[in-house]
C-alpha cells in the first residue's frame, strides 16, 4: 500500500490511522535520495492490529520522518490507542523508531499491560517505559441513573485503586466513564498486588478470548496472544504451580482432555459488554494488573484436581498484632517463624454460582473443598487462625481469595510490647510474673480432689481485710516499675495509672480499721496518695467508721481528677478567674479557691467558698437567695454568668450549675457528694443516688478510662450499654455488698479497664483479692480464667497457666474441667515446659501427676519420631500398651539389629508384671523374653539342665517357641515392620541351629528328623531353609542305609 505525500487532505480514520502504511515517494520528489527513503521507511514503528491505533497516525510519522531526519526519536506526546477501550499518552519526547507495538501495548478489558514480557522491557524513561496519561474506558451500565453519593463512592474507589497501584489519580467522567491516571513508569512489581483494605470486588479470571470477543469474530487478524503457547513466566502463579505440578503441562492436558465447546465460545463472543453490573468484578480490576492467569471456560465438564496434598510444608504467610496474612499451598519453606507477606490467590465471587452449586466455569472452588480431606480449618496453638475464607476485620464482603490460605494471629501478648511494637522481657515479668509471684506468696487453702487414681490438689486464695492495704501496695509497687519502663506509649501509661489508682479504690472501699485502742485512719500526705497511720482513739464510735471510710473515699475522688482538672485550668485565659474557681471547686481545691478569690478581692465569694460543701443549712439560704432573686424579676444579666454557677454550685443545685458545661463522671460523682448531697451520708447512699440520675439521664455515663482519657476518642463507634469503668463497678460492689452479685459480673471483663478485649493480666488478680477478702463468690468467672490462661500461653508461661487452672473454683456438674485443661495444656506445649527445668520443677510443685508429664512426653516423642524416648515416658505413665505397641513394631527389633540385648531384657522384663493388661503379652514382649530363656538354656551345658535334659523336652520347648513366632506373625499382620520380622526371622534362626547342634550329640537319627521337622516351621529365609533340607535328606539316606543293612 503506498501513500501519496501530495496528497494531505484528511482521510478517514479506518484509512490513515488503524493500518500499518509503506511509503513510497515514487513522483513526489524524484530529487531525494532513496538512501534517505530507506532510512526513514526503517525507522517507523509498526502496528498491524486493525482496532488499534496512534497519534499521530503512521501516515503521519512518515511524512515528517521524511521531511525531518530523527522525528521519530523524539515524538511529542505520542498516543496509541484502541477503539474501545481507551489510549495512553506518553508525556513528552517518545523514541518510537522500529518499535513493535503490537506486542509492546495491550489493552483488554480495564487494564493495559506495557511490555508483557519483562526480559525485553527497557529500562525507566526508555522507550515505552516512561511516565505516561492513561485513559480507560470502563465498561459498565451507564451511569445516569447514580445520584451524586452513589458516583462520589465511585471516584473514591477510583481514587484509591488508583493509588494502590503506585499511580496517581486525575479524573473520571461519569458521561462516557473515562479513567484518567498518571504512571511514572509501567512495571511489574508494585502494581500487581491488590489493596486489601477496599471493598473492591476483583475481575474474573478469563481468558483473552473471552476478554477482546473482537478477536473471535472472524476479522482478519486477531491479537498474538490467542494463538500463543504458553509461557512458563505467565503460568508460574497459577494453581499448578502452587500444588507442585507443571503448570505448562497441566494446561496441555487440559487442553487435551477438556477441549471448550462450541456453544460457550458463542456465548462469550456474543457477550455484550454492559452485562456486568457497573463496578463489578471485571471493571474494579487494577488496570495496571499483568493477569497471567488464563482459565479455560469449560462449563460442563469437571476440573482437574490432583490427589489431596496435606498441609504440612507451606510457605509462611504474614500476621502481626495488627493485621492480617495469607499463604500459598506449597511443598517448600517450612513454616517456622511467620514473616508478613502478601500472596495472590483465584479469586471467587459469592454472587455468581460455582461449580458446587451450579455450572459457572470461570470460578474455582475454594482452597478448603479443593484439597479435600487434607485440609482442616480451625484454631492453632498461640491464638493462631487458618482458614480459606475472608480475613478478619476485612471489609470486603463481596469476594474472596479461595486459593489462599489465611493465617491470622490474636494479639495476645500486646501488653508486653512497647511503643515500637516490641516485645520487652521487663514487661512481660511486671506484667505476669511478678504479680503472679505476689499471689503465690499469699495465704491459700487447698482442696484434693480424687480423680480416678490420680489427685488434683485446687488451691483457694485466702486473705483478710486487714492485710487488703499490704496486698494492695504490693501490686502498686509493681505497676509503679512498669511505670519507669522507657518507651512505654502514652495510651499504655493512662491504663498503668488507672490500674493504680483501682487498687488504691480497693484499699478505701473494702480494708478495714482496727479497732480498740488503734484505729487505722487514712490521711493525707504529699508524697504519697493514701497512706495508712496509726493514731489512738481509744474511744471512736462505730458509727464513725463510715464517715472515716467517706473522708477517704473523698481524697481519692480528688486525685484521681486532680490532673483533669489541672488540664482544663491550663487552657484558661488570664481573665477567666471565675471560670477558674469553678473547676477548683469541681476537684475540691478548697484552699487555692478560697485563695485565688480573696486574691482577687472578692472577699464575700472567698468567704462562701470557704463554706462549700459544709452545713447544708448554707447551703439552703444561697438556694433561699437565688429563689429570691428570680420572683422578684433580678436582672442576672448584670451579674456574669460564671459567679451565678458558682452561686449555684454552693446552693446544691449541681445541675443548673453544669448547664452547658461538659465534665467527667468522676468530677460529676464528686460534685454530688461535696455540694449535693449532706456531709454525713454513706458512701452506698452516693452511689446509689448517682445510679438512679445515671438512670434517668441525668448524669453523665461512667465510661471506662481508656474513653474517658483516651485513646479512644470516637465513642459513638462503641456500645456503651453495660461497659462501665472498673472503678464505678467497684463502687457499685461496695454500695451492694450484701445483695445479688450476679448483676455486676460484667466488672471482671477486660473492657472495663482496658481497650485491648483479650488482657486479662490484672483483672485477675483483683477479682482473686476481692473474692478472697469476701466481697462476693461466684463459681462461674471461668472466662476470665481461660482468658488469662491464653495470655500465660502464648508467652510460653505454661507453669504460672497451671497455677491459674488450679484456682478454678471446683463444680460438682463438671469434676473434670481442671484436669481436662491441665492435660491439654500438657500435651499443646509439651516442647514449651519439658525443655525448662525451672517450669517442669514448679509444675511438680503444684501436685500435678507427673504420669500426665510422662504422657505428654511420649505423645511428643512420638509425634517427632523419637520412639525410644515415647517408650521410655510411655513406661513412666504406666501407659503399658502403648509402650508395648512401640517395643515390640519399633525401638526393640531396632535394638536386637543393633546386638543390644540388656537393653531389650531390661525393656521387656520391666513390662512383665503388667502383663495382665497388655493384649497379647505372649506374642509380643513376651517372645523376647522366651527366646533369651530358651537360648541360654540351649546354651547351657547338660549337667546343669534341669527342665531341657533331654532332646525330647528341648525339641518340644523349640516348637512351642516358634508356633508363637508363626502366631505372632499372623495374628499381627503388616502391624509389624521389616525389621520386626527380620528379628524373628533372626530369632528362629538361631533357636533352630542350637536345636539342631543339639541333637548331633549321641542322638538317634528318627529324633534328628524330628528336630528337622521342627526347624522347617521355623519362619525362616529360604536360602536357609533350603540348607537345613540339604542336611535332612542326607540324615534321612544315612538313615535309610542303616535300616536297610
Amino acid at each position: 500500500m503506498e501513500v501519496n505525500l501530495a496528497v494531505l487532505k484528511p482521510t478517514s480514520i479506518h484509512e490513515s490511522q488503524y493500518k500499518r502504511r509503506r511509503v513510497s515517494l515514487n513522483g513526489a520528489d524524484t530529487s531525494l535520495s532513496c538512501q534517505v527513503l530507506h532510512d526513514a521507511e526503517n525507522s517507523l514503528p509498526t502496528l498491524r492490529c486493525s482496532d488499534y491505533y496512534t497519534k499521530p497516525c503512521l501516515s503521519e510519522l512518515a511524512i515528517r520522518e521524511f521531511s525531518n531526519p530523527g522525528y521519530c526519536s523524539r515524538v511529542e506526546d505520542f498516543v496509541i490507542g484502541r477503539i474501545g477501550y481507551g489510549c495512553v499518552k506518553f508525556i513528552g519526547e517518545t523514541d518510537v523508531r522500529r518499535l513493535d507495538l503490537d506486542s509492546i501495548v495491550k489493552f483488554r478489558k480495564c487494564e493495559i499491560v506495557i511490555y508483557e514480557d519483562d526480559s525485553s522491557k527497557p529500562l525507566v524513561g526508555h522507550g515505552l517505559n516512561k511516565p505516561a496519561e492513561v485513559t480507560l474506558l470502563l465498561q459498565t451500565k451507564p451511569l445516569s441513573n447514580l445520584n451524586e453519593t452513589q458516583l462520589a463512592k465511585i471516584v473514591e474507589k477510583l481514587k484509591c485503586k488508583t493509588e494502590s497501584q503506585g499511580a496517581r489519580f486525575i479524573s473520571f467522567n461519569p458521561d462516557n466513564r473515562e479513567w484518567k491516571f498518571l504512571v511514572q513508569h509501567f512495571s511489574r512489581f508494585g502494581l500487581v498486588e491488590e489493596d486489601e483494605d477496599e471493598d473492591d470486588v476483583p475481575m474474573d479470571d478469563v481468558s483473552p478470548g473471552a476478554q477482546d470477543p473482537e478477536g473471535m469474530n472472524g476479522n482478519e487478524v486477531s491479537d498474538d496472544e490467542d494463538n500463543a503457547s504458553p509461557d512458563m513466566s505467565l503460568l508460574s502463579h497459577s494453581l499448578p504451580a502452587h500444588l507442585g505440578l507443571d503448570p505448562v503441562r497441566m494446561q496441555d492436558m487440559r487442553m487435551l482432555w477438556f477441549p471448550a465447546k462450541e456453544d460457550e465460545v458463542e456465548a462469550l463472543t456474543n457477550k455484550h459488554p454492559y452485562d456486568n453490573p457497573p463496578f463489578a468484578k471485571d471493571s474494579s480490576r487494577s488496570p495496571l494488573h499483568h493477569s497471567s492467569r488464563k482459565t479455560v471456560h469449560n462449563s460442563n465438564t469437571p476440573s482437574i484436581r490432583k490427589t489431596p496434598l496435606a498441609l504440612k510444608e507451606f510457605n509462611p504467610g504474614g500476621f502481626s498484632s495488627t493485621s492480617s496474612g495469607a499463604i500459598l499451598l506449597s511443598q517448600q519453606n517450612k513454616g517456622l517463624h511467620l514473616t508478613t507477606r502478601k500472596s495472590e490467590g483465584f479469586e471467587l465471587e459469592l454472587t455468581k454460582k460455582t461449580p458446587v452449586t451450579g455450572n459457572h466455569s470461570c470460578n474455582i472452588v475454594d482452597a478448603a473443598l479443593f484439597m479435600g480431606r487434607s485440609f482442616r480449618v480451625g484454631w492453632g496453638p498461640n491464638g493462631i487462625l487458618v482458614h480459606s475464607g475472608m480475613p478478619v476485620g476485612s471489609d470486603n464482603s463481596r469476594a474472596v481469595l479461595s486459593s489462599v490460605i489465611n493465617i491470622e494471629k490474636v494479639a495476645l501478648d500486646k501488653v508486653t510490647r512497647d511503643d515500637s511494637n516490641k516485645v520487652k522481657e521487663e514487661l512481660t515479668d511486671f506484667c505476669f510474673s511478678s504479680p503472679l509471684n505476689i499471689h503465690k506468696e499469699l495465704s491459700r487453702e487447698t482442696k484434693k480432689v480424687e480423680l480416678g487414681t490420680y489427685n488434683l490438689k485446687l488451691q483457694k486464695l485466702i486473705c483478710d481485710r486487714l492485710t487488703l492495704p499490704d496486698i494492695c501496695r504490693s501490686y502498686i509497687d509493681i505497676i509503679e516499675k512498669q511505670l519507669e519502663v522507657p518507651s512505654l506509649s502514652s495510651d499504655t501509661r493512662v491504663l498503668l495509672m488507672h490500674q493504680v489508682l483501682v487498687w488504691e479504690l480497693i484499699k478505701v472501699l473494702f480494708s478495714t480499721r482496727k479497732m480498740g485502742g488503734q484505729l487505722k485512719l487514712i490521711e493525707e500526705e504529699e508524697e504519697d496518695m493514701i497512706s495508712d497511720a496509726r493514731e489512738s482513739y481509744p474511744d471512736v464510735d462505730q458509727e464513725a467508721l463510715p464517715l472515716i471510710r467517706r473522708a477517704a473515699f473523698s481524697y481519692w475522688l480528688q486525685e484521681s481528677v486532680h490532673h483533669r482538672v489541672q488540664e482544663d485550668i491550663s487552657s484558661l485565659n488570664e481573665l477567666s478567674g471565675l471560670e477558674h474557681i469553678f473547676l477548683l471547686l469541681s476537684g475540691r481545691q478548697m484552699d487555692a479557691a478560697v485563695e485565688l478569690a480573696a486574691s482577687r478581692g472578692d472577699v464575700r465569694l472567698s468567704c462562701l467558698l470557704s463554706q462549700a460543701g459544709g452545713s447544708t443549712t448554707n447551703r439552703a439560704d444561697i438556694a433561699h437567695q437565688l429563689d429570691l432573686w428570680r420572683k422578684n424579676g433580678l436582672d442576672f444579666s448584670f451579674i456574669e454568668d460564671d459567679r451565678v454557677r458558682l452561686l449555684e454550685l454552693l446552693s446544691g443545685n449541681i445541675h443548673r450549675a453544669l448547664h452547658g458545661v461538659k465534665i467527667d463522671w468522676k468530677r460529676f460523682l464528686g460534685l454530688l457528694m461535696w455540694y449535693k448531697l449532706p456531709p454525713d451520708i454513706s458512701l452506698p447512699v452516693v452511689f446509689n443516688t448517682y445510679q438512679k440520675l445515671l438512670n434517668e439521664g441525668d448524669a453523665p455515663y461512667p465510661v471506662p478510662v481508656y474513653i474517658d482519657e483516651g485513646p479512644i476518642e470516637d465513642v459513638s463507634k462503641w456500645v456503651l450499654n453495660n461497659r462501665f469503668d472498673l472503678a464505678y463497678y467497684l463502687m457499685l460492689l461496695h454500695a451492694r455488698e450484701e445483695n445479688d452479685f450476679g448483676a455486676l459480673k460484667t466488672m471482671f471483663s477486660a473492657s472495663a479497664s482496658t481497650y485491648d478485649p483479650l488482657d486479662y493480666h490484672m483483672i485477675w488478680h483483683q477479682r482473686a483479692v476481692l473474692e478472697a477478702i469476701g466481697t462476693f463468690s461466684s463459681n462461674d468467672l471461668h472466662v476470665l480464667d481461660m482468658a488469662y490462661v491464653s495470655q500465660l500461653l502464648c508467652l510460653g508461661q505454661c507453669h504460672w497457666a497451671i497455677y491459674v487452672v488450679l484456682h478454678m473454683p471446683h463444680r460438682e456438674d463438671y469434676p473434670y474441667l481442671q484436669a481436662t485443661v491441665i492435660r491439654e495444656i500438657l500435651f499443646q506445649y509439651c516442647e514449651v515446659w519439658s525443655t525448662s527445668d525451672s517450669q517442669w520443677e514448679f509444675i511438680e510443685s503444684l501436685g500435678i501427676p507427673l504420669a500426665w508429664l510422662h504422657e505428654a512426653l511420649a505423645i511428643f516423642h512420638s509425634y517427632t519420631g523419637d520412639l525410644p524416648k515415647a517408650l521410655g515416658h510411655f513406661l513412666a505413665c504406666a501407659s503399658w500398651q502403648k509402650a508395648h505397641s512401640i517395643f515390640l513394631t519399633s525401638v526393640a527389633p531396632s535394638l536386637f539389629l543393633s546386638a543390644k540385648h540388656t537393653e531389650i531384657w531390661e525393656l521387656a522384663t520391666s513390662m512383665e508384671d503388667y502383663k495382665s493388661e497388655i493384649e497379647d503379652w505372649d506374642l509380643g514382649a513376651g517372645i523376647y523374653i522366651s527366646f533369651y530363656i530358651l537360648k541360654n538354656s540351649l546354651q547351657e551345658d547338660n549337667s546343669t539342665m534341669t527342665e531341657l535334659d533331654t532332646l525330647e523336652n528341648k525339641n518340644d520347648a523349640c516348637a512351642d517357641f516358634i508356633s508363637r513366632l508363626n502366631k505372632s506373625l499372623a495374628v499381627r499382620g503388616n502391624k509389624l515392620s521389616v525389621e520386626a520380622r527380620v528379628v524373628f526371622s533372626k530369632m528362629a534362626e538361631e533357636i533352630s541351629s542350637l536345636l539342631l547342634s543339639d541333637s548331633n550329640e549321641g542322638s538317634t537319627g528318627e529324633d534328628q528328623l524330628i528336630c528337622f521337622e521342627t526347624v522347617f516351621r521355623a519362619p525362616m529365609p529360604e536360602d536357609l531353609r533350603s540348607y537345613h533340607l540339604q542336611d535332612a535328606v542326607s540324615l534321612f539316606t544315612c538313615h535309610l542305609s542303616e535300616l536297610a543293612q
